[in-house]
């Protein structure tokens, strides 16, 4: 983080500096708000949650060299604290404070994204196009939601070049308070799905909140939109910034032609600025090529041409851990672990991926766990998933626990399966079944919400240990 002294920091902040003896100290270590990763120098954020309360680890991030206290309520310690009443709000005005004195002083470049799914890939491809071209900042892992994404832009310092943020949302407003923080140079729609939509409500409520991210957008900005979802489509009406289509549709601005995929990557025709050439992704899934064009679509718009991004894309190996992660055993078993996260529409994507690329006499194997946050809607998305699997000629699906059993259920009513789907309670089950069962050739997709914990069940098929 950049410098601030302790009492420029409790203006900042509207918050009053407690148990500091000299005010002009400065402070400009890193920001977090897990005390585990609290170094030497780090300012530490003391925020109440549903689950526990930072408060309670104070001390602990005390010991590990925290300088400075941002809290709620006064601590009995020997630091310096700032007093605030609201923590989060706390966070979101220093990271807009960092994010003003930056602009004022470089040439910063903020490209935010969102999207209910492809987030994640496509702040990582933006990163290994931009940090080609000056500093930049974009975290690692699903840094997205009101506390990690004010966290990510607190990362930036006087030479940063670009920042790269995603924009997640559980409820309308969302990020429209991201979008407070910090107003994008670049902001990029990908789709809107039913994410969370039991959180949301529905998917109009989902379309609203997606849209915040242009809504606010100057005109001297760039929207970045998906010409193939019409969700997404309708949000040109609701923008003052410059538009940009990317897509399959022949309207789009950047768009994909003659897709490929195959078990080591996916190809595609490359449309864009005049331009034709053929893409050779190695992540694994078409379903990525909409990311590399939203990529490669938000480079053009900061001035970085496709001669150079698609090379930068080209390079990456994988989206991100547990990320359509390919694991190859020596016994000749393919892993494909996407377990950090699902949704219906990527669910259907990785199955698709599945199907695709295995060939000859390789067995698909589908072990599937929960999809969360779906709400009313839960019921009738696993069960077209598990109908699904069957239509995509998977050989042998395996279902992990009691919130995912309508996908074995509607497998078993679709087709004339007989025994090609099992259910289990639980990840050790999955496992001890899978054990007797694999064979040279298998691909196996591991596939769930983060919180069914399957990406660990992916690894141990796989023989990772770490």
């Amino acid at each position: 983080m950049i410098a601030f002294t302790l009492t420029e920091l409790a203006s900042v902040l509207g918050g009053r500096l407690v148990r500091a003896a000299d005010g002009s100290v400065v402070v400009d270590g890193e920001v977090h708000t897990d005390s585990r990763k609290v170094v030497a120098g780090s300012i530490f954020y003391a925020l109440p949650g549903e689950v526990t309360d930072g408060h309670l680890f104070a001390a602990s991030a005390a010991e590990n060299g925290a300088v400075l206290l941002v809290v709620e309520r006064e601590l009995e310690l020997d630091v310096p604290q700032v007093l605030v009443p609201d923590g989060v709000a706390a966070l979101a005005a220093l990271a807009r404070e960092v994010v003003v004195r930056v602009r004022a002083k470089g040439e910063l470049r903020v490209v935010a994204v969102t999207g209910s799914n492809g987030k994640t890939t496509t702040k990582n491809m933006l990163r290994a196009v931009l940090e080609n071209e000056g500093a930049t900042v974009a975290p690692w892992g699903s840094f997205n939601n009101h506390v990690g994404a004010p966290i990510s832009m607190l990362a930036i310092d006087f030479d940063t070049r670009y920042l790269v943020v995603e924009m997640g949302a559980s409820a309308i407003g969302e990020i429209a308070q991201l979008i407070s923080i910090v107003t994008p140079d670049v902001g990029i729609v990908l789709k809107v799905g039913l994410a969370h939509v039991g959180e949301f409500g529905g998917p109009d409520a989902v379309e609203t909140a997606k849209a915040e991210m242009v809504t606010d957008l100057p005109e001297s900005a760039v929207a970045v939109l998906n010409a193939d979802d019409v969700r997404v489509v309708r949000m040109a009406g609701k923008t003052k910034a410059a538009i940009v289509w990317f897509g399959l549709a022949g309207s789009a601005d950047v768009r994909a032609d003659d897709i490929e995929a195959s078990a080591t990557g996916t190809e595609f025709t490359l449309e864009a600025a005049g331009i034709q050439r053929r893409v050779r992704l190695k992540i694994l899934g078409e379903h990525h090529v909409m990311n590399a064009l939203a990529t490669i679509a938000a480079a053009r718009a900061l001035g970085v041409p496709p001669e150079r991004s698609v090379p930068a894309i080209e390079a990456l190996v994988r989206a991100e851990r547990w990320r359509m992660e390919v694991l190859e055993r020596a016994d000749g078993v393919v892993v494909i672990n996407d377990a950090y996260n699902a949704s219906p529409d990527s669910m259907a994507a990785a199955l698709k991926t599945l199907a695709q690329i295995t060939r000859g006499d390789q067995r698909s194997v589908a072990v599937l766990g929960e999809m969360a946050e779906l709400g009313e809607y839960a019921d009738e998305e696993h069960d077209r998933i598990g109908r699904l699997v069957v239509r995509l000629n998977v050989q042998k699906l395996v279902v992990v626990g009691h919130n995912a059993r309508h996908i074995h259920n509607a497998a078993g009513l679709e087709g004339s399966w007989d025994g090609e789907s099992v259910l289990v309670g639980t990840a050790d089950e999955a496992y001890d079944l899978l054990r007797d069962q694999l064979r040279f050739g298998d691909v196996v997709l591991v596939k769930s919400s983060g919180s069914a914990e399957l990406r660990f069940l992916g690894d141990r098929i796989a023989g990772v240990t770490a």
